[in-house]
């Protein structure tokens, strides 16, 4: 794959396929009040995505404890509990609104929708390791660090309690507090009002396709979030880490 949009005027890494790095000739409209042509130099900064990129979040990890048969919880995740009800809360809706919304509907499975926020911890599964090295590396290396989530504000601080690399961000900006979420223009617009910076200093890694070419659009360096193993190599192409030294 040559290119992953050839519309966005982005160009592929050579050393990283999932990485890529704005062409000096593509520009967009400039509607927010900040630069947005696109600059042929490399980012400053990085702005981490967090769930699945920073920390393991599947819904199933607990729905396999409330749904033993595989098929039983399939139809749940896809027909009760979807995708398109939970982003709800990324927007700034409570829990338990959303969750009185649709219980009535599928008033057999009340419990198990209420387990949804009930027991919402269950659905993580630690920190992905090659991040959290990469992040503290950074850190040491004094880039400036940022984090921009689709998520609840209801949940944030419990995912920050996670772990303390968290505490390494300058600036976290949350879909559930700002109202608006990935992929909108809008919140990456109040990224770069709130830290001060271009879309062209940030390598931006995320994990969903739509939030990367959107970036993209604006100028921002990005790098598609597919194998925890290429993120540190993305990060030395993109010169914010020097190649790590091989032992023996």
């Amino acid at each position: 794959m040559a290119r992953l949009n050839s519309g966005l005027g982005n160009v592929l890494s050579p050393r990283n396929p999932h990485t890529m790095t704005p062409d000096p000739a593509s520009r967009t409209p400039d509607a927010a009040g900040f630069e947005v042509a696109t600059q042929n130099r490399g980012p400053s900064a990085v702005l981490f995505d967090v769930g699945n990129v920073i920390v393991k979040w599947d819904p199933r990890t607990l729905y396999s404890k409330i749904f033993p048969d595989e098929k039983e919880r399939d139809w749940f995740l896809n027909e009760v509990c979807t995708s398109e009800w939970h982003i709800r809360v990324d927007s700034g809706l409570s829990f338990a609104e959303n969750i009185a919304a649709l219980t009535p509907l599928f008033p057999d499975y009340s419990d198990a929708i209420a387990a949804w926020w009930g027991r919402w911890p269950e659905m993580f599964s630690g920190v992905i390791p090659e991040t959290v090295q990469a992040i503290e590396a950074l850190h040491e290396n004094n880039v400036p660090l940022f984090a921009l989530s689709n998520m609840s504000k209801e949940a944030w601080p419990g995912v920050v309690n996670m772990d303390p690399v968290f505490g390494l961000f300058r600036d976290c900006i949350v879909s559930g507090v700002e109202g608006v979420k990935k992929p909108d223009r809008a919140i990456f617009d109040i990224v770069c009002q709130r830290t001060h910076l271009d879309p062209s200093d940030f390598l931006f890694v995320d994990d969903h396709l739509p939030n990367i070419e959107a970036a993209q659009a604006l100028g921002f360096h990005v790098h598609y979030f597919v194998d925890p193993a290429e993120l540190r190599p993305a990060l030395e192409a993109s010169g914010l880490l020097s190649p790590a030294l091989s032992v023996g």
